[in-house]
């Protein structure tokens, strides 16, 4: 069969997977003594950390994972690369068949040798049922991988799936270490060892994730020797800590980064004349409600259509965001080529209030709304110190409450609200450049509601369900475009969730290093994206 070359993409939204937020500790980063300011040294405040460190567990799985390489990787405009393979993929006319010629040399970090049965062997593993992989669906187009002697990795699909190759960024495991222990519990899964440019040194749950630089990088060994991820959940925590020093750079929400660069135009500084310098990350990173079908009131069609037109987004982007994002009609961002024009809906309250007296839900003395005995009203969950979370929460209620609905907002950890999602609603996000198919068939197929993370809001829309199947396989541009219009619009007419807004990423890091700078990120940042995507790449100013 006559072969073609995948050239890399940047499409849509993709697969959200919500990990869950570590406490804030006392003194995560250890202080400025633990390398913040080093010259060779980088310390940076995340707001979460994985639940493993293990790719077989879904750890890294769209790159940039420091510890690992997958086949291919993203540059800066997120077009796909080599990593591993040498080149990108080799693909047969019919779409079903992947080649992947390795690069030569590759060791992993404890000095064995990287080949074609470690790519293999990680793809298989984590298809196998006994793996505690919640992402394992997104693999679901692959019916074999095979070696062909050690440089050469061969792909079978089941069907065309136009995005395979960006699903191959994915970390590869070494089969000599993982392959000997319990997938899900092993101690690999807390002290991996992999190719990537940095090796972990230690791993603090709930406080930092400490690297060091790989010296035998097939990349070349990085100039920042010591890099370390302070997890510090809380935002206002992360913005005093950075301040005082503890930290280099740290991912903030609008308000609290908007302070930095205005200390930095009245020319005040923080350590020793610290000069911070801003980063605004475009993303595909979205907040929404969900709105649980098996709830009594936000399982009204009524009810969720109102809900969407009655939430004013436009003061959401310009009060809560301070202009650093965009209003949210669903999974694709506007201006996206694959967003579908005429699915923007107008803020329009009285239209929501026709459609809930329509339906029978009546206001009260109290002026909530109630039908057949049933009160408009249900909680709706936001996870604890995540301040962006919780603005969106109360407006959203706020809004709600304007239209005969009342909505009582609610805090925790995702342990607490995890059990409670299948009845109350959720502020929640989601998101990813890589393809349209990565969020939508994972958030919205109804085969996959109540799967952990999964389909929150329990979605059923058969309309939906065959969409997203007609998107994922087909390899032609004009019917993956024509599906995904298609799941646009229906969720602009049965609503499960209330998409509220697109986030820009804002981070502030010290202005000491050549070569930091921003990817368009996915929901999931802070870890694997910012201006610390390249870290490996980073070189100190020269003064």
């Amino acid at each position: 069969m006559k072969a073609r070359t995948v050239r890399g993409m940047a499409g849509a939204t993709a697969a959200a997977v919500i990990v869950a937020g570590a406490a804030a500790c006392s003194n995560p980063a250890g202080g400025a003594a633990a390398g913040a300011g080093a010259p060779d040294s980088a310390v940076v405040g995340i707001a979460t950390e994985p639940d493993s460190l293990s790719p077989l567990l879904g750890y890294g799985k769209d790159g940039n994972s420091k510890i690992f390489d997958g086949l291919l990787a993203h540059d800066a405009d997120m077009k796909l690369k080599p990593a591993l393979a040498e080149a990108l993929p080799q693909v047969s006319a019919d779409g079903l068949t992947y080649t992947y010629a390795l690069r030569r040399g590759v060791r992993f970090s404890d000095g064995r040798p990287f080949g074609a049965k470690d790519v293999v062997f990680t793809y298989r593993t984590i298809l196998d049922a006994k793996t505690n992989n919640a992402s394992k669906s997104e693999l679901d187009a692959i019916a074999d991988v095979t070696a062909t002697g050690d440089e050469t990795v061969v792909f079978t699909l089941k069907y065309p799936y136009a995005p395979f190759a960006e699903r191959t960024v994915l970390p590869i495991a070494p089969e000599h270490l993982a392959g000997g222990q319990d997938v899900n519990s092993g101690e690999f899964t807390t002290r991996p060892v992999g190719t990537g440019p940095y090796v972990l040194t230690s791993w603090s749950k709930g406080e930092k994730l400490s690297f060091k630089a790989n010296p035998s990088y097939w990349g070349g060994e990085p100039a920042v020797k010591k890099f370390t991820m302070a997890v510090i959940k809380d935002d206002d925590v992360r913005a005093t800590r950075l301040r005082s020093g503890e930290l280099d750079g740290a991912v903030l929400p609008p308000n609290l980064a908007k302070g930095f660069a205005a200390d930095q135009a009245g020319g005040a500084a923080g350590r020793a004349g610290t000069s911070w310098k801003t980063y605004a990350a475009k993303s595909f990173d979205y907040r929404n409600v969900t709105l649980p079908t098996e709830h009594p009131v936000t399982g009204d069609t009524a009810v969720r259509r109102a809900l969407d037109i009655a939430v004013d987004r436009g003061a959401l982007v310009d009060k809560l965001l301070e202009g650093a994002g965009k209003a949210a009609y669903g999974p694709v961002p506007t201006g996206s080529p694959w967003f579908a024009a005429g699915t923007e809906r107008t803020h329009d309250l009285a239209r929501a209030e026709k459609i809930l007296d329509e339906a029978g839900w009546i206001r009260g003395a109290d002026g909530i709304r109630a039908r057949n005995g049933v009160r408009a009203a249900f909680p709706l969950w936001y996870t604890t110190g995540d301040k962006l979370r919780q603005d969106h929460a109360l407006a959203f209620a706020s809004d709600a409450k304007k239209a005969g609905i009342q909505v009582t907002t609610e805090s925790g950890s995702w342990e607490v609200i995890e059990p409670r999602m299948r009845t109350d609603a959720v502020l929640a996000g989601g998101g990813s450049p890589a393809d349209p198919d990565f969020d939508q068939y994972l958030t919205l197929n109804s085969a996959l509601a109540g799967d952990g993370f999964n389909n929150m809001a329990r979605y059923d829309n058969p309309a939906v369900d065959q969409a997203l199947l007609d998107g994922r396989r087909s390899a032609d541009p004009a019917v993956r475009k024509a599906a995904y219009d298609t799941v646009q619009r229906e969720l602009a007419k049965d609503p499960g969730y209330v998409y509220l807004t697109h986030i820009d990423h804002l981070y502030v890091v010290s202005d000491r290093w050549d070569g930091p700078s921003t990817q368009t990120e996915p929901h999931d940042h802070g870890l694997g994206t910012g201006p610390w995507w390249n870290v490996e790449s980073w070189k100190p100013k020269q003064k």
